[in-house]
């Protein structure tokens, strides 16, 4: 489905030496971030006490917060919606000296002076190992994931387009975790999970682009690479400008209306998006052209038959 239809190529690949300075300076200033500040991890992989509180009542978070910062646990702790309007997520980072148990009465008795409708519903322990073991796992899957779209893209296109394509989709991971190491936004497991989900949603767009150049160089025999490539890039601005700006929409409603439990998460994916758009159809497509794709890589001749149909004249 098309919007709209633009009727001449749009020159992309005539600066592609500028997108890739750019995807290389900004992608040098997030490791630089991760290097220097490093993540802020949640509780989720540090370890802390995770206590569910509920009010009977719709929670008044300034109240709850406030009685929170007289208890001096740090600016670490914090507190969202969990579920209901009347139910209280609170999280606390460890305490040293301090159990659990005696860190969860502690909470209570604060909470149920300044609101007496306080009740708790259950206490969680996340130990550091525990965290650790969460980290290690959390970077594995990235692993997989990124090894099998190497897989696919290899089996499915050509190994210039596997290459390309995971280095466009893992700038586009490092430069979320450069934004959270800068900002100090606490990265937690939904974070790593809308991480997980960009490096998805990224390939979809790159399997499209790489498909409509691979389908180019079929119908346009006579053009050049960088022609085939900036014709595949601009047919399929239509339906990137649709997918990606309903998607945009769907992660921006949740980023202001989904409460703190999923402000960080929609925060990854809305910014996942945008680089995503980039470096697929800018990134992507330009190392594609650098590593030197041609068309006998993606058509290849039958015995009978030349390239996209031409007969082989004796």
């Amino acid at each position: 489905m098309e919007f709209f239809r633009i009727s001449r190529d749009i020159p992309f690949m005539r600066h592609a030496l500028v997108f890739n300075v750019i995807s290389l300076l900004t992608f040098i200033a997030a490791i630089v971030f991760l290097s220097v500040k490093g993540l802020n991890l949640g509780v989720d992989f540090r370890g802390g006490t995770v206590i569910e509180v509920n009010y009977g009542h719709a929670v008044d978070f300034g109240r709850l917060r406030a009685a929170l910062d007289k208890l001096g646990l740090g600016s670490e702790a914090s507190a969202q919606s969990f579920g209901a309007s009347d139910t209280a997520l609170i999280r606390l980072p460890l305490q040293q000296g301090v159990s659990s148990a005696q860190l969860s009465d502690r909470v209570m008795t604060a909470l149920k002076a300044d609101d007496p409708a306080a009740t708790q519903r259950r206490v969680e322990f996340v130990g550091p190992q525990v965290g650790k073991e969460l980290y290690q796992n959390g970077a594995l899957a990235l692993l997989l994931v990124s090894f099998g779209i190497v897989i696919y893209l290899a089996l499915r296109f050509e190994w210039r387009f596997a290459v390309a394509a995971i280095v466009a989709n893992l700038h586009d991971v490092v430069i979320i975790l450069g934004f959270f190491a800068f900002f100090h936004w606490e990265f937690s497991l939904p974070v790593l999970a809308a991480v997980l989900a960009v490096l998805g949603y990224s390939v979809n767009e790159s399997v499209v682009i790489a498909d409509r150049i691979r389908e180019n160089f079929r119908k346009m025999r006579k053009a050049t690479v960088t022609h085939v490539i900036d014709s595949a890039i601009t047919s399929t601005l239509s339906r990137t400008i649709i997918t990606h700006g309903c998607t945009l929409l769907m992660v921006l409603s949740i980023f202001f209306f989904g409460g703190e439990s999923l402000h960080y998460f929609s925060l990854a994916l809305a910014i996942g998006i945008c680089f995503g758009i980039y470096s697929s159809a800018l990134v992507m497509a330009s190392l594609v052209m650098w590593l030197g794709v041609s068309r006998e890589d993606l058509v290849r001749p039958d015995r009978n038959r030349g390239m996209a149909g031409d007969k082989i004249l004796p």
